[in-house]
């Protein structure tokens, strides 16, 4: 194929266009920044130089000086907001939909804007007015997110399945999971009634749809328990160890209840001994530990602790081994191991807390919905030490 010297013709030609075209694009944009008044670009900076009270001013301003500026509204509206100036935000928002010449695609983003401060106001009925009205825009998935919200929060737990479902084929968020939580909160709401059966119908429905819910996997136990019904409770809570074992600290004191009432406690400390070992927790250790001392005595207990401490070495492991010393050592001695004891009982507390994988929120006690971020099954059955570690 032989070359065409003509092409070294068309390159510059090409060049030439291309630098037309920018000068084109370039003088669009400057014509643009000049009907912007200098205060947005004064808020801009304060934005990127994290001064967000200065930005609202110059942003306030802004918007004064050019009531068309549609865009502009929307993010001090947003800022106000973030700010927790709900107040403001709403009164922006909702004179942006009122607007009789705003845009289609315009109003949508304002009544989006809009249900977003009624939900952080707290005014939860029109905000669920405003997302229901998007349901059925391009805002749909982020629309019943937020509804599914609200429905929480009112505890309206049948509309929150509702809205759950919808939400399944528009996202690739497992909503299964909060679906079979949704579904133990009705279940909790029939025993509180004492209609067991039906609190028990609700759980089956749960495991069919999360077949990995412990937390159904408990209740379910919890009611057989509470029926004095406790060899079919232990059958229920042994099924833990198949679906999440981590969780099975959870349970190891319930099961000791109904061994005990089963007067079978033998029995049950040597299975909750075998989860130890299999399972190693700090919850678990506790419950054993406490278990081997009632009825094996304290040398059995101290051994039980010592083991334990070499496998899974934790400062509240250790903790527990200075507890049992002390009734080991001398009058004389106690006194100095007291000392370390409540020395490493100060950073042990530090370290006994769960904690949400999702916000990082920290609670003595265990969650299965964080009360920070609402998230289900985001908190760890473990304390921070052993996650940590």
């Amino acid at each position: 194929m032989e070359f065409e010297y003509w092409w070294l013709l068309a390159f510059p030609l090409f060049f030439a266009l291309g630098w037309i075209a920018a000068r084109i694009d370039i003088q669009h944009i400057v014509s643009q920044s000049k009907q912007l008044p200098e205060s947005y670009f004064k808020g801009l900076n304060f934005l990127l130089n994290q001064q967000p009270d200065k930005a609202i001013e110059a942003f306030t301003e802004a918007a004064q000086a050019n009531a068309e500026t549609v865009e502009l509204h929307f993010t001090l509206g947003g800022l106000f907001r973030r700010r927790g100036e709900v107040d403001r935000a709403i009164h922006l928002h909702q004179a942006l939909v009122d607007r009789p010449d705003l845009g289609r695609e315009q109003r949508l983003v304002a009544q989006f804007e809009l249900g977003q401060d009624f939900l952080k106001a707290g005014l939860l009925d029109r905000a669920e007015k405003v997302f229901k009205a998007l349901e059925e825009t391009h805002y749909a998935e982020q629309a019943l997110g937020f509804l599914m919200e609200i429905y929480v929060q009112e505890k309206e737990w049948r509309q929150a399945i509702a809205t759950a479902e919808r939400l399944v084929p528009l996202s690739n968020h497992p909503y299964q999971i909060a679906i079979s939580h949704f579904l133990c909160e009705l279940a909790a709401g029939e025993a509180v009634a004492g209609k067991f059966d039906a609190a028990r119908q609700y759980l089956d429905e749960a495991l069919i749809v999360n077949r990995r819910n412990v937390r159904a996997t408990i209740l379910l136990g919890e009611f057989a328990a509470t029926e004095n019904r406790h060899a079919e409770a232990l059958t229920i809570w042994r099924r833990v160890e198949a679906q999440q074992p981590a969780y099975l600290p959870l349970v190891a004191g319930k099961m000791l209840a109904s061994f005990k009432a089963l007067e079978q406690a033998v029995e049950g400390l040597a299975l909750l001994k075998h989860y130890l070992t299999s399972y190693a927790s700090i919850d678990m250790l506790n419950v054993v530990y406490q278990a081997t001392l009632e009825h094996e005595g304290m040398e059995a207990a101290n051994q039980l602790v010592r083991a334990e401490l070499r496998r899974h070495p934790t400062l509240q492991g250790f903790e527990k081994l200075l507890e049992a010393l002390l009734f080991e050592v001398s009058v004389e001695k106690r006194q100095d191991i007291q000392i370390f004891k409540d020395l490493i009982h100060q950073h042990s507390h530090r370290l006994a807390y769960y904690q949400c994988e999702s916000c990082g929120f920290k609670a003595r006690q265990f969650f299965w919905h964080c009360p920070a971020c609402t998230g289900w099954e985001t908190f760890p059955p473990r304390r921070i030490e052993e996650t940590s570690a």
